[in-house]
């Protein structure tokens, strides 16, 4: 399975399945429960109504613009970090230590070289994460909160569809 197709995964709560969880506990279908009950998301975060908290964002590429800083050396490699460190075996081989030095002042390179895709994680430790966990890891949006009018919601559609099975 893809890395792809596991991050586009959405939780899974007691709202997807209406009366399905209901009626697999009335009618005694212990195997329809277990399998319903096994689809949700472990993190109680995906089923909890939180306010969302606006807060200021100061990042340090906003701090580096505003005090005119440069960037800083690179931590973990990316895929132009291959190139800087061909170029200054270049150097050293062409020019010796001195040469290599000075590019690696000019253009320094990343410190580490790690597996991409991961999300900075080792490779079995991130292949050993569940689905749910994994998925959280590559979600680049912010989950929706769940609103605070949800009991309302809820009893609202129970009425509905109280007075559609009557009719």
């Amino acid at each position: 399975m893809h890395v792809e197709t596991i991050n586009n995964i959405n939780p899974v709560s007691e709202l997807h399945f209406s009366n399905g969880i209901n009626h697999a506990v009335h009618e005694g279908r212990r195997a329809d429960f277990a399998l319903l009950v096994s689809m949700f998301s472990h993190d109680l975060r995906d089923n909890t109504p939180v306010e969302q908290i606006d807060a200021v964002e100061i990042s340090d590429t906003s701090l580096r613009q505003r005090f005119d800083l440069p960037s800083p050396q690179q931590l973990k490699s990316d895929q132009s970090s291959y190139q800087i460190s061909a170029q200054q075996a270049h150097q050293f081989h062409h020019g010796g230590l001195a040469s290599a030095k000075l590019a690696h002042y000019l253009m320094p390179e990343a410190l580490v070289y790690l597996p991409e895709q991961t999300h900075d994680l080792p490779e079995e430790v991130y292949h050993n994460l569940s689905v749910h966990q994994q998925s959280q890891l590559g979600s680049k949006t912010p989950k929706k909160l769940m609103p605070f009018d949800l009991y309302n919601q809820l009893v609202t559609a129970q009425r509905t569809y109280q007075i559609q099975a009557q009719a």
